[in-house]
């Protein structure tokens, strides 16, 4: 039967990649710098041994680029199968163009739209939500490229330890494909609460403060928390949305075989998963190498667990995204292919 009917259209992923940069950066490198003992607390509280930085002369278009190509490369496919590249980050190369266009034009995706989107930390689940629901809906997208990525290490206030030692760069891609078998993205939802908006972020550069001497004095450009969101926020929303997202396709918890979580907290990744009464190890976790990548942060978990062969074909999948402003995400799939 043809794609083109709608009908029998599902959207399913066929390659995932990711990339962190060259420089590793270990937890010694924040006890020499501050002259006290952070590691422990890194390693214990936030499962962080390691984290990855960018170079000086990389973007966040560079970090993008090898994550593409491999997902490509995985998926079988050229730059020039891609209709569409959506790329969700909030460290993006400008503030205007998009990032998107400058990967359509360093992969030659001659055929592809572009445009970015910022929901933060949830950019990714949101990402594939959006090109999942583009394959569906009409039938000229064959296939898409989204990517997380995230440079944050430029904009990290050294003045707070606190913030410093968690932020890492990475990128997770993935290539979201049509197909008429009973796969893919089944179910998603969103849940904001914006009264969150000015307690965590990036909050110059944009018409509500410009880069002003004053403001770069102060380091108001830099990544701030303002305000102390609460902490059990996490821990509430992410059982009662893996719930919402289940129900429709009268599944529990337990019938989830994997969860990718933004890894912003792993004791809140536990806790979720403890409310669900789900075994932890169901969680795909890669902060202890990787630090606290944002954006990426989901789909470097999962082309990481696909590089693991973790996923086997028809696994229950339940991916949770949490980001600034305050964002949430859900989104269940049935796992298209033996990794």
């Amino acid at each position: 039967m043809s794609l083109t009917e709608n009908n029998l259209r599902n959207a399913t992923i066929t390659g995932t990649g990711f990339y962190a940069p060259e420089r590793v950066v270990t937890n010694k490198f924040f006890d020499d710098l501050y002259q006290k003992d952070i590691g422990s607390f890194l390693q214990k509280s936030r499962n962080i041994t390691e984290r990855h930085w960018k170079s000086d002369d990389q973007r966040t278009s560079d970090l993008i680029l090898p994550a593409a190509k491999k997902a490509l490369a995985a998926a079988g496919l050229t730059a020039q199968d891609l209709d569409l590249i959506i790329v969700a980050t909030d460290t993006p190369d400008y503030l205007s163009p998009s990032t998107a266009s400058v990967i359509q034009y360093k992969l030659n995706a001659t055929k592809a739209g572009s445009f970015d989107i910022n929901s933060a930390c949830a950019g990714f689940v949101t990402a594939c939500d959006m090109a999942s629901k583009y394959i569906k809906a009409d039938s000229n997208f064959q296939h898409i490229l989204v990517v997380g990525a995230y440079a944050m290490s430029p904009y990290l206030n050294f003045d707070d330890y606190k913030i410093a030692s968690l932020f890492a760069d990475g990128a997770g891609a993935a290539i979201i494909s049509a197909t008429t078998e009973n796969i893919g993205f089944k179910t998603s939802t969103m849940y904001t609460e914006g009264q969150y908006h000015d307690y965590m972020g990036i909050y110059a550069g944009g018409t509500a403060m410009t880069l002003s001497e004053d403001v770069l004095k102060n380091k108001s450009h830099l990544l701030a928390f303002p305000k102390r969101i609460p902490p059990e926020t996490n821990g509430l929303h992410w059982p009662r949305l893996t719930r919402k997202v289940l129900a429709p396709l009268n599944k529990t918890p337990l019938d989830v075989k994997h969860f990718f979580i933004t890894q912003f907290n792993i004791q809140s990744i536990y806790e979720t998963l403890d409310t669900l009464e789900v075994p932890r190890e169901r969680a795909h976790c890669i902060m202890d190498r990787f630090g606290y990548t944002g954006s990426a942060s989901i789909g470097m978990a999962l082309a990481d667990a696909v590089d693991q062969k973790k996923l086997k074909k028809n696994d229950l999948v339940v991916m949770l995204g949490s980001g600034g402003g305050m964002s949430m995400v859900a989104t269940a799939l049935v796992w298209g292919y033996d990794t």
